[in-house]
């Protein structure tokens, strides 16, 4: 499975709008397409960007959804009010404890590591990492996305609210530095968003 997201740096003041477009507009389209899986769109009203990802069953999928979906992608950025960055990704790790309700948040995580060791890495994840999450009150779903050629992964713990995020943070913390000590790989960027649209059929990988 592979996904590709779209990260724009928008004005807070045109989130709404942006959630409202890619709600009504993007996801009936790709929908349709063939080979979708999954959309997200994850929000931060105090900054204005926004990630949108979408999945697919292929890499295949994925690139023939590439030319359907770029006019789309212009305007996003144009509702929004910033520039769009593409970045394609394998679904390495999808969990899900339940269903996200309405006023999910998400705390995001970049990281870096040595490409030869990355399939390593997400297998460690997988089997040390999820199980610890599961544990913790309000945890309601996990993916991790990764990058094989620069050894790069993106993973999102997505809580059932901002406040079980918030109580979260000193063992989701203690988890990342567990983790990265072990596998030796950077820290990147931590950051936290608002879980605004959510239409996912990717299958579990745990």
């Amino acid at each position: 499975m592979d996904a590709r997201s779209t990260t724009i740096s928008g004005l807070p003041a045109n989130i709404d709008k942006g959630i409202v477009y890619i709600r009504d507009r993007v996801l009936p389209a790709v929908m349709g397409m063939d080979g979708f899986i999954g959309l997200s769109m994850l929000a931060d009203r105090h900054s204005g960007r926004c990630i949108v990802t979408t999945a697919w069953e292929d890499g295949t999928a994925m690139r023939r959804s590439a030319d359907q979906v770029k006019a789309m992608r212009a305007r996003a950025a144009e509702v929004l009010g910033g520039p769009a960055v593409v970045e394609d990704w394998s679904i390495a790790v999808l969990h899900r404890a339940h269903p996200a309700p309405d006023g999910a948040c998400a705390r995001v995580t970049w990281t870096r590591g040595r490409p030869e060791r990355l399939e390593q890495m997400t297998d460690a994840f997988r089997m040390s990492i999820v199980p610890r999450l599961e544990d913790i009150p309000g945890f309601c779903a996990v993916s991790v996305l990764v990058d094989p050629v620069q050894g790069r992964a993106t993973t999102a713990v997505t809580y059932d609210s901002r406040q079980a995020m918030h109580d979260a943070l000193d063992r989701a913390t203690q988890l990342r530095q567990d983790f990265t000590r072990h596998t030796s790989a950077q820290v990147l960027e931590v950051e936290t968003f608002e879980l605004v649209v959510a239409q996912l059929r990717v299958p579990e990988t745990v």
